[in-house]
């Protein structure tokens, strides 16, 4: 045994394997009363160091370094990646025609049946990095970490048809952001990143980590902005994190995005 299992939680039949230098328990199943079993489990992280995770076994992984995470300098990468997002996008931004897809098309077609074009996206409203978003509010009254994380599992089990072929893991981690890091989830999400950024939420938002399956990473939030301001803000963010399908995919303008995260316990990220 790798490393001892909390025994007083009721863990179903599973087995330890290796990703990369440390060891990971793997369910053989989901656990049926998973979502109730969640808080339990992040709870008892704080003793046991052991995390968990929704994801595939048998997934391809590649281990990254948490050194590659430490290094990260969060604040000046963003600020130049938003710099050079902004002068690629600029000219969509400006000239709604330059976005409009039927520009594409030959000038004696029709727009094909059913076809939309894309809506116009103003962009987010900054000329420069505004720097992170504060963290959302916490009054002592609101929604703990565990409650976040369970109404994320909730959703997860009753909203995606894939995530009973997955397994449960236990991941050795000093936090929850860096559990994608050392499971070596494999995605095109550059994981050095997403993990600092991911951290960076932890301490202001109250971001756990869910599941990665797929291409797909979902993490429950205790403390999500309450106003469009603060969650456009927030929004840059999400889109400066490389994910596909903030803004991009299904085509949504910027603003529709971050109205979308005001109140919202569950982020989704997936890269195609």
């Amino acid at each position: 045994m790798a490393f001892p299992l909390p025994n007083e939680l009721p863990l179903p039949s599973g087995r330890f394997e290796p990703r990369g230098e440390v060891e990971v328990w793997f369910s053989d199943e989901l656990p049926d009363d998973l979502a109730e079993l969640w808080p339990r489990l992040l709870e008892s992280a704080d003793v046991t160091g052991l995390y968990p995770f929704i994801c595939w076994r048998d997934d391809p992984y590649q281990p990254t370094d948490l050194s590659e995470v430490d290094a990260m300098r969060l604040d000046a990468v963003l600020a130049a990646d938003f710099a050079e997002y902004r002068r690629r996008r600029l000219p969509y931004w400006s000239n709604p025609a330059a976005g409009d897809v039927r520009d594409e098309l030959p000038d004696d077609d029709d727009d094909p049946e059913g076809f939309e074009p894309w809506p116009h996206d103003p962009g987010p409203p900054f000329e420069c990095w505004p720097g992170f978003a504060a963290g959302g509010s916490d009054t002592g009254a609101g929604v703990s970490a565990a409650q976040a994380a369970r109404w994320a599992v909730e959703d997860l089990l009753g909203t995606d048809p894939f995530v009973r072929t997955c397994q449960l893991a236990l991941v050795p981690a000093r936090r929850s952001a860096d559990v994608p890091a050392i499971v070596g989830w494999a995605a095109e999400a550059p994981l050095p990143l997403l993990c600092a950024l991911l951290r960076s939420w932890e301490e202001r938002f109250g971001v756990r980590v869910v599941s990665g399956f797929g291409s797909a990473l979902t993490v429950s939030v205790a403390r999500p902005p309450l106003d469009v301001p603060h969650a456009e803000q927030l929004a840059l963010e999400h889109v400066l994190s490389t994910a596909d399908n903030i803004v991009d995919d299904p085509p949504t303008p910027f603003p529709e995005y971050a109205n979308g995260l005001v109140g919202r316990h569950q982020w989704r990220f997936w890269w195609d």
